[in-house]
């Protein structure tokens, strides 16, 4: 079965291409770590427009068996398995149509952003960081998912500020994605959902 998924991530500008691959690699490594026994074909877009685009065209056309966006939620979810129905409430961004045929596994979140599967993960910030984060900037891991997605950015920027590698969304976010352990991300109803739904996939 072959299979595509278009990811949010990525930057503008003339480092793009390097930011992408990057994007690209991070993810590859943590599928591996999940135990995805055939990965997916994975192409980072940049912004949620351009994800979309790209993900209507290979539907439309296609081009896979399976095919899907990883995109950050935006905003928390009533209800992780309601993709398209989420995608319809979110108010920071344009009302997606849903393509024909189109099913909510084909939507996959990283609820409300990639940032808060950094903060879930104590462990490999302490062993990326080492022992200069401030602990106490980190959002509790209680409802976790339900934190505003501006408040777990500021949470990680501001508690690694005094690092040598600071936090910085992009060039150095992948970094950290990449070192991700899975079994402390599946606490995570989101996390868990794409695994759910990447390993039924034969």
């Amino acid at each position: 079965m072959s299979a595509r998924i278009y990811i949010e991530g990525g930057a503008k500008g003339p480092d793009s291409k390097e930011i992408k691959i990057r994007c690209q690699e991070a993810f590859h490594k943590l599928l591996d770590k999940m135990g995805i026994k055939r990965k997916p074909r994975l192409k980072a877009c940049g912004g949620r427009q351009s994800v979309y685009d790209d993900f209507c065209t290979a539907h439309a056309s296609r081009k896979a068996d399976y095919v899907a966006m990883l995109i950050d939620s935006e905003d928390p979810m009533t209800d992780v398995e309601e993709a398209w129905a989420h995608l319809n409430s979110v108010t920071t961004v344009p009302k997606w149509v849903k393509p024909t045929g189109a099913i909510d596994e084909q939507v996959l979140f990283m609820t409300t952003c990639m940032e808060t599967w950094l903060i879930a993960d104590r462990a490999t910030l302490k062993q990326h960081y080492g022992d200069k984060p401030q602990k106490t900037v980190l959002l509790s891991l209680t409802d976790l998912e339900e934190r505003d997605r501006h408040a777990v950015q500021t949470a990680i920027t501001n508690a690694t500020r005094n690092c040598s590698n600071a936090f910085k969304k992009g060039e150095r976010s992948y970094e950290v994605l990449g070192k991700l352990n899975p079994a402390v991300l599946n606490s995570l109803p989101s996390f868990a959902r794409i695994a759910t739904i990447l390993k039924k996939k034969p």
